[in-house]
C-alpha cells in the first residue's frame, strides 16, 4: 500500500466542475424565478403552503421552467421525503417498489413527496396504479408533464389532484436568471446590449436553455464585447418548441384558424410561418385552410375555396419552399374575405333536423313513379314541373308530410350572401302567395 506521504502516490482526482444550471438551482422556493401565478402569496401554492395543506398536484409547463425545482422545494418546505421517476425508464417493478418504500416511511412517521416526471407517458392502469396510494396518504403526487392533462391524464387522477399552470419565461425573468449567472460566474457576460438580447430570445422562455448557453459565451476567450452578429455567428438559435401531434400542434392551428376567422391576415401569417417553421407538413395545413374557407367564409365569398384548392395544387406542384408561399396567399385572401358560417350551421342544424325526423319519406308528389303500382299508390301525383310555372317556381312543399317547415340557412347581410338573401326573401314571398 502506498504510504499517504509518498511523493509518488496518485494526487486525489478533482470533482469534474457542476454545470451551472446546477449551481445556481433554487435552494428556497422564495428564490424560483417566474412563476408568480403559481408561487405568490396569493397563488395556489402560496395559500397551500401557508395553511399547511398541500395536495397532489400536476404541474402542466413547457421544458425548462421549473417544474422539478419546485417539486423538490415543495418537498423541502413540508418536510417530506423527495423521490424523483421518470415516466420514461419506470416500470410496474420499480413502481412497487417506490410504493413499498413509502408505505414503509409513513408507518415511521414520514411522508413521501413523490415526484413523477412525464407522467403523462404513464398508460391507463400505470396511472390508476397511483389512486390507492394517494387516497390512503402513502404518497402525495407532484407530477410533470409537458402535455395537456386534459387529454392524457386519467379523469380519476385528475379528480385527486389540482392542475397548476407554468408558463413560458419571460424576457425579464431570463434577464434577472442570467444576473444571477453573472454573479455566480464572477464576471459580465462579453456581450453588447443587442447581443444579450438576442441570447435571451434564443434560449425560447426555456431556463435550464438559457443558463446552457450562458456556459458557453462564459468560456469564449474574447475582447471587448460581441454584437448580435458575432454571437449569432458562434450560436444556432433554439430550435422553437413544435410537437407536430402534441400540444402545441392543436395550439397553433386554432391560433392560424381564429386569427383568419377574426380578419386579422398579419397573425395568421405569423402563424402559418410558426407552423412551417417548426416542421408542419405544408399538405395539413393546405386541407386546414381549406377548411376555414368552407366553415368560416363559405357563400359570403364563393372563390375562397377557389383559392384555397388552388394554393394546395400549387405546392403539390411546386413543393417546399416556394410552394408555400401559395398558401401564405390563400391565408391573406381568407384573413380578408368576408365571414360567414351561415352555411356551415346550415348544415349542422339539417343534420340535427334528420336525426329527430328518422325515417319520415318524403312526401309522395316529388316521389317518381315508374311502374303501374307506384302511381297507384300517388307517387308523383300533383307534382308541379317548376320550369312550367310563373317565375320558373311552384312554391310546393319539399319536406317530409306533415314535418313543419324548418329555416336551416339564414346568410347575413355579407358578402356574396348578401344576393343569396335577396333570394331567399324572393322565394319565400313568391311561397307564401302561392300557399
Amino acid at each position: 500500500m502506498a504510504d499517504l506521504f509518498d511523493s509518488d502516490a496518485p494526487a486525489p482526482r478533482a470533482s469534474p466542475p457542476r454545470p451551472l444550471a446546477d449551481r445556481l438551482r433554487p435552494r428556497v422556493l422564495s428564490e424560483v424565478i417566474g412563476q408568480e401565478q403559481v408561487l405568490g402569496p396569493e397563488a395556489p401554492l402560496g395559500v397551500m403552503l401557508a395553511s399547511g395543506s398541500l395536495g397532489s398536484l400536476v404541474l402542466w409547463g413547457p421544458p425548462g421552467v421549473g417544474k422539478t425545482t419546485i417539486a423538490r422545494l415543495l418537498a423541502a418546505e413540508t418536510d417530506l421525503h423527495f423521490v424523483q421517476i421518470s415516466a420514461i425508464f419506470t416500470g410496474v417493478p420499480e413502481l412497487r417498489r417506490v410504493f413499498e418504500e413509502a408505505r414503509h416511511r409513513r408507518d415511521n412517521g414520514q411522508g413521501t413527496l413523490l415526484f413523477v416526471d412525464e407522467i403523462h407517458r404513464f398508460n391507463k392502469a400505470q396511472q390508476d396504479g397511483f389512486l390507492p396510494h394517494m387516497e390512503d396518504g402513502t404518497i402525495l403526487l407532484v407530477g410533470a408533464t409537458t402535455e395537456n392533462p386534459s387529454f392524457e391524464l386519467n379523469a380519476a387522477l385528475l379528480s385527486r389532484a389540482q392542475v397548476l399552470v407554468l408558463e413560458r419565461l419571460s424576457l425579464a425573468d431570463l434577464e434577472r436568471l442570467a444576473q444571477r449567472a453573472e454573479r455566480e460566474l464572477g464576471r459580465a457576460l462579453p456581450l453588447d446590449g443587442p447581443a444579450r438580447e438576442a441570447l435571451l430570445e434564443m434560449a425560447d422562455g426555456d431556463g435550464r436553455a438559457l443558463l446552457n448557453l450562458i456556459e458557453q459565451v462564459a468560456a469564449w476567450r474574447v475582447e471587448g464585447r460581441l454584437d448580435t452578429g458575432a454571437l449569432s455567428a458562434r450560436l444556432m438559435k433554439r430550435a422553437a418548441q413544435y410537437d407536430k401531434s402534441g400540444d402545441a400542434h392543436y395550439n397553433l392551428i386554432s391560433a392560424l384558424h381564429k386569427s383568419v376567422r377574426g380578419s386579422d391576415p398579419d397573425a395568421a401569417l405569423y402563424w402559418l410561418a410558426r407552423m412551417l417553421t417548426g416542421g408542419e407538413d405544408p399538405r395539413y395545413l393546405a386541407r386546414r385552410i381549406t377548411r376555414m374557407a368552407i366553415e368560416d367564409i363559405g357563400l359570403a365569398d364563393p372563390q375562397a375555396q377557389s383559392v384555397c384548392l388552388h394554393a394546395w395544387e400549387a405546392y403539390e406542384r411546386l413543393g417546399s419552399p416556394e410552394g408555400e408561399l401559395a398558401l401564405g396567399q390563400a391565408v391573406i385572401y381568407l384573413a380578408l374575405a368576408p365571414k360567414s358560417n351561415a352555411g356551415y350551421a346550415g348544415f349542422k342544424a339539417a343534420l340535427r333536423e334528420a336525426k329527430r325526423t328518422g325515417s319520415e319519406p318524403p312526401p309522395k308528389h316529388i316521389l317518381n313513379a315508374p311502374t303501374k303500382l307506384m302511381k297507384e299508390q300517388g307517387y308523383g301525383a300533383g307534382y308541379a314541373y317548376d320550369h312550367d310555372e310563373e317565375d320558373g317556381f311552384s312554391g310546393q312543399n319539399y319536406f317530409p308530410e306533415g314535418m313543419k317547415r324548418p329555416v336551416l340557412y339564414a346568410p347575413p347581410e355579407r358578402g356574396f350572401e348578401r344576393e343569396l338573401k335577396k333570394r331567399l326573401e324572393y322565394f319565400a314571398k313568391l311561397r307564401s302567395r302561392k300557399g
